[in-house]
Formats: C-alpha cells, sequence, structure tokens
C-alpha cells in the first residue's frame, strides 16, 4: 500500500490534478462570496437609490470585489511562480556546488530568501494592479447599472 501511495504522490499528474482540484473550491467559494455581495448590494440599492450615500454601497462592493479578483489572480500567479522559484534556486544551487558545504548552506538559505522576497513582490505587486481595476471597473459598472 505504502508503495502505491509513494508512485501516485510522485507523479507530476497527481500534483497537477490537486492543484486544479484546490483552484476550483478557490473560484467556487470565491463565486459565492461575490454572488453574496452582490445580492447585499442589490437590496442596499433598492431600499433608497434616489439618497446622495446610495454610491457608498457601489464603492463597498467594488472594493470588495477587487480584493477577490487580487487573490484569484495572485493565487494563478503563484501556481506558476513556484516552480519556476524552485527551477531558479536549484540552478543557484547547483553553480554554487563547488563551494565547501558550510560556505553553500549559508548562501543557499541567502539565495532562497533573496528568491522568495523578489517572487512574493512581484505577485503582491501584481495583484494589487488586478484589484484596482477591478474594483475601478465594478465601480463603474455598479453605478452605470443603476442608470
Amino acid at each position: 500500500m505504502a508503495d502505491i501511495y509513494q508512485t501516485l504522490i510522485s507523479r507530476r499528474a497527481t500534483w497537477v490534478a490537486l492543484f486544479v482540484v484546490a483552484y476550483a473550491i478557490l473560484l467556487s467559494s470565491s463565486w459565492s462570496l461575490l454572488r453574496s455581495i452582490l445580492t447585499w448590494y442589490q437590496q442596499n440599492s433598492q431600499n433608497d437609490p434616489a439618497s446622495s450615500s446610495a454610491k457608498w454601497p457601489a464603492v463597498y462592493v467594488a472594493v470588495t470585489f477587487g480584493c477577490v479578483f487580487g487573490v484569484i489572480s495572485m493565487a494563478a500567479a503563484l501556481a506558476v511562480a513556484i516552480p519556476a522559484m524552485v527551477v531558479t534556486w536549484i540552478t543557484v544551487l547547483v553553480l554554487l556546488a563547488w563551494k565547501p558545504r558550510s560556505v553553500l548552506v549559508v548562501e543557499g538559505r541567502k539565495i532562497t530568501k533573496e528568491i522568495t522576497g523578489f517572487a512574493l513582490k512581484i505577485l503582491l505587486r501584481e495583484g494589487n494592479g488586478v484589484a484596482a481595476v477591478c474594483a475601478v471597473v465594478s465601480y463603474f459598472v455598479l453605478v452605470g447599472r443603476e442608470n
């Protein structure tokens, strides 16, 4: 039984399937969250559409939509970034292989921190960009839909 488990886990197709299932769960829960936020907005905008404060629910919903889409885009980018980070890390460690083991460990830790930090900065920048664009677009869609 352990051999079957080891063989199954070591296959790339298994990891791809696990990623697809995890991403489907993320999308499904995000879709449910977006639908509930949109339902809340529709209830609030129907209560007092002529009020000057009627635009604030649209701002709230737009920012929330932006956050959800930003998180989804960061999750998708992370799926691409992790294998690229691992390949980069392995390449650098192979290039450092001629150094003594103690130096390799110290420099390997330093390089790992640098690669991870660089990748996280890119993920946050891209996710925030997607979130901002989605927030602005969804605000104008919601306000335009009222008119």
